[in-house]
């Protein structure tokens, strides 16, 4: 019986140290590799990891900066299933396995629009072509300053008339998903910077989206502001949350006065409104 007991205590002393070996693991991992956000499609990661680690997002590599600070954004049809992978100097590796929510999108019909700005006419490809090489351009300049530590805002007051995901319906014929926030108010209504960063550009007549701004955030992170009627700032100007950068408008191909905000990471156009819940 004694035997039996001593033969019990020292399992159970082995068991324990395996636990605490296996609680000390897990917490090194964790220290290694801490990531928070809304894992729902349309949402942003913010993720945090050792200071000259490689970071992957199903094998797509990430931009990390000096403090091992990294951002991931989740597609509007972004898989159930996704894995970051994450590569210690040391030559560790770490992986995490993560679930996202699925999302049901709103159809949305819009009809007295123009006809030249729901299928353009050949003499306008170059121009749109040119166009979007400008914002392709600008949203890839790449700024490692995190400013969007400080949060989001709204960029102005008003009533949310579109919403991101929706799949829209122009004069009758279906278009592109729409990627924006889309918030009524009358024409000359302030506009406000959502946070601290950098002009990257700054247009006052886009064929599609009107007078707009593009502001970068920091490590791929930009806010954009379509169909503005007035501008009050230039590009390379470094600007703040709650800055005015210009007024609501109805340029561009608009059926009304309103702001159609826009938020993307890495070429990922995600949710802007997940971004103050």
């Amino acid at each position: 019986m004694e035997k039996q007991m001593q033969k019990w205590l020292m399992f159970l002393r082995k068991f324990n140290f395996f636990l605490a070996i296996l609680f000390l693991a897990l917490a090194e991992i964790s220290h290694c590799f801490e990531i928070k956000g809304n894992y729902i499609q349309g949402g942003l990661l913010f993720g945090k990891t050792e200071i000259g680690a490689k970071v992957y997002f199903d094998n797509i590599s990430i931009p990390i900066d000096k403090k091992g600070n990294f951002l991931i954004g989740l597609k509007r049809k972004q898989a159930k299933v996704s894995n970051i992978k994450i590569l210690l100097e040391s030559g560790e590796q770490l992986n995490k396995k993560i679930i996202i929510d699925k999302r049901k999108y709103k159809i949305q019909k819009i009809n007295n629009i123009n006809k030249n700005k729901v299928t353009p006419p050949e003499r306008f490809f170059k121009r749109i072509k040119n166009e979007s090489n400008l914002i392709n351009k600008a949203k890839k300049k790449y700024i490692e300053e995190p400013f969007y530590i400080k949060g989001f805002i709204m960029p102005t007051q008003g009533i949310i008339t579109g919403v991101y995901g929706s799949q829209r319906i122009l004069n009758g014929i279906p278009k592109r998903p729409h990627y924006g926030l889309d918030i009524a108010n009358q024409e000359g209504t302030d506009v406000i910077s959502v946070s601290d960063g950098i002009i990257v550009l700054a247009e006052e007549d886009l064929y599609f989206s009107g007078g707009t701004i593009i502001i970068s955030h920091g490590q791929g992170l930009t806010s954009s502001y379509l169909h503005l009627s007035k501008i009050t700032t230039k590009v390379g100007e470094q600007v703040y949350q709650g800055q005015k950068l210009g007024e609501i408008g109805s340029t561009g191909r608009s059926t009304g006065p309103h702001l159609d905000w826009r938020m993307e990471v890495h070429g990922v156009r995600i949710d802007p409104k997940l971004l103050l819940d």
